[in-house]
This record gives C-alpha cells, structure tokens and sequence, in this order.
C-alpha cells in the first residue's frame, strides 16, 4: 500500500516547527500523533510514521527539538547518545506537549480525518504520551518503554482513555521493579493494559538499533493494532 508523506510546518506562538505527515493510500483514516525518541524524527520514526500510514492512519511525527535546531537527526551510535542526552536535557517538557497539543489540532484540520486520535511514543516519547492521555489530549494512548513513567504516577487518576503500555523484560534503562510500579498504580484501571516482552531491550522496537528484538517488535506492532482496532 503506498502512502503519501511530507514535511508540513505548525506554528506556534515561539515560531513555525516542522512534522512529518504521512497519508493512506485510501486519503482517509482515524489519526496518530507519534512522539519520537531522543534522537529526533530520524529515518527510524519516519519509517514508523509510515508503517502506520500503512496500516490505514494519518500520522503525523512532531519534531520537538526545533528549539534547538530544525530536523535534528541522530543515529544510534555513541556521539548520538551523547547529543541525544544533551537535547533532551535541553527541552522543556511543557513546551513540548504544547507543540504536541497544536500537533493533535493540525491532525484535526487534516480533511482526510475519519474517526479518533491516538498519541504514540517512543521512550522520551512514549512519557510524553502517557501526559497526552493525562491532558485529555487523545482518545487513546500507547507508550513505548516509556522512561519516567514511573515517576509520575501522580498523574495515574487523570488517565481515563485506553491506554497500552510496552515494555521489555530486559529494558537496562526501566528496572522490572519500575514496571511493576507502574502495574500496581494502574492495576484497578481497566482502562490500561501493560505487556512486558521476553529478553527485550531498551529500544526493542528499533530496527535501527542493536537492541531491536524482532519478535517483540513484531508482536508489539500487532498488539497495537489490535489494540488501535478495538478502541479507537
């Protein structure tokens, strides 16, 4: 299935930032706001941007860093990580969700919207999705070895959309303890489910990674799916 992608800009009371949309074949679809990792909308969340398009989504991918410079991409290697780290210290977080706010309404402006809107992200992203749900931003949520989430829980009564959560069973940067953290705040929410994936990484989803676990990608993508199905 072909899909049709472009950089589109967004403006913002601080300027004009850059996203990456992409359109099904068939023009029309419910919607995903996905949030990239640490490295930028990179070819990594370009290419899930599009898997998703793929599956019959508009999608579109915020590039949160533009306060630091426009299009920032970085790759997986040890000076990538480095400057990650750096622009992700750098960012304010309140700021990021209010370009993910205006993200979700240029989403809306789109004709070819037809049906809800999901958020998506991707480790720094897959917090920032937990807090979208939180804000009332979305109909539902998905999260990807979110890191911090934990450390939020405060926020847990305010999420009231559907929400899935992945993990990797052996994510160096999330603890098991963490996820089971996590579970036990959410446990009596039946409007939240957790999976924890065997032997998998940080990053298991990252074909652009060493870490990247095709099974667990694999069974990940068709449980979002399948999840994106039923709720959205």
């Amino acid at each position: 299935m072909s899909v049709t992608t472009q950089w589109i800009e967004i403006d913002s009371p601080e300027g004009k930032f850059g996203a990456y949309l992409a359109i099904p074949h068939t023009q029309k679809g419910p919607g995903i706001v996905l949030i990239q990792e640490i490295f930028g909308v990179n070819e990594h969340i370009r290419s899930v941007v599009e898997q998703y398009a793929a599956d019959g989504y508009l999608v579109i991918a915020p590039d949160l860093f533009w306060r630091s410079g426009p299009r920032i991409e970085l790759s997986y290697d040890e000076a990538g990580w480095k400057k990650a780290v750096e622009l992700m210290n750098a960012t304010d977080v309140g700021k990021a969700q209010d370009d993910i706010k205006l993200t979700i309404e240029a989403l809306k402006a789109q004709p070819g919207l037809d049906g809800g809107i999901a958020s998506i992200g991707y480790c720094f992203g897959g917090m920032l999705s937990y807090n979208t749900a939180a804000n009332g931003l979305v109909d539902v949520a998905v999260s990807y070895y979110g890191g911090g989430i934990q450390n939020q829980l405060d926020r847990a009564d305010q999420i009231d959309v559907p929400f899935l959560m992945h993990f990797g069973e052996a994510d160096s940067h999330i603890p098991l303890e963490a996820v089971e953290q996590i579970a036990e705040r959410f446990d009596s929410n039946d409007n939240v489910e957790i999976v924890v994936y065997p032997e998998a990484e940080h990053g298991f989803n990252c074909s652009h990674r060493d870490s990247y676990n095709q099974r667990a990608a694999a069974e990940a993508h068709g449980n979002t799916l399948i999840f994106l199905g039923q709720e959205l």
